[in-house]
């Protein structure tokens, strides 16, 4: 199977000369389709930095990073913005949703910037939000949902596109224990249903415990990877501790 994506050497420096910071430093890896990955590291790490270049929210210094083999790195300002439009789904942990605009709506904002058509919108829509299970909130606004719902109205805008690659920055980060259970079981129907491609920034284990494989990151660089492998969600959970109890700290 070929990779959706390939992380190549990638480097981030800060700062000139005399004051550098290396938020990245060689890091290499590879994400393939179907896949939940998480990445994992304490504060600092290099993790969220990973994320912004993968987003070209953030501009690599040095190594490549391929998206369904094109190298993201080297594309201008026009076509950064359609890759975001057409490749990527961004889930943020402050759901990102205009509260003047009904769940319905906010979906449908993603497929009106797409250029989708008009005659599919509203299957698309009715469509994924059953597969979330947001059919009832759809015609409320975000003042009217919980937490647990805003997150999952701003996942369906994020897979509702059909997007190569679906990044969630600390998705669970604002909810509590009940609803941050619901999204991330949301997030393994995308995977498994959907065949969505996710690549998770979590510091919490027990979101990462939901991934099929789990990268570490210590000091910008890969520390060491985690597969779920045949481990049920307790077992997985498990491991991740101990690799945190080895990285030193570990959550933020």
């Amino acid at each position: 199977m070929h990779p959706i994506m390939q992380v190549k050497n990638l480097e981030k420096v800060y700062g000139n000369r005399g004051n550098i910071t290396k938020a990245l430093n060689g890091v290499s890896f590879e994400v393939f389709t179907g896949e939940y990955v998480g990445v994992m590291g304490a504060s600092g790490s290099g993790k969220t930095t990973l994320l912004n270049c993968v987003s070209t929210i953030d501009r690599a210094t040095a190594g490549q990073i391929l998206i369904e083999g094109s190298d993201i790195t080297q594309l201008n300002s026009s076509e950064v913005a359609d890759f975001r439009c057409h490749k990527l789904g961004f889930i943020f942990q402050d759901y990102n949703l205009l509260d003047t605009l009904t769940a319905y709506e906010n979906i449908a904002l993603a497929l009106t910037i797409a250029k989708t058509d008009p005659g599919k919108v509203d299957g698309k829509i009715k469509a994924v939000a059953e597969k979330l299970g947001i059919t009832e909130v759809l015609a409320k606004y975000p003042v009217q949902m919980s937490g647990g719902q805003k997150q999952r109205v701003a996942s369906a805008r994020a897979i509702v596109t059909d997007p190569a690659l679906i990044l969630a920055d600390e998705p669970t980060g604002a909810l509590d224990s009940k609803s941050a259970r619901a999204l991330l079981e949301s997030f393994r129907k995308m995977v498994q249903d959907l065949k969505s491609t996710i690549l998770m920034v979590t510091h919490d284990p027990f979101s990462a415990s939901y991934c099929d494989r789990i990268i570490f990151i210590r000091d910008g660089k890969l520390f060491t990877e985690l597969r779920r492998g045949e481990d049920d969600r307790k077992g997985f959970f498990d491991k991740i501790i101990e690799v945190m109890a080895v990285l030193g700290g570990g959550a933020e």
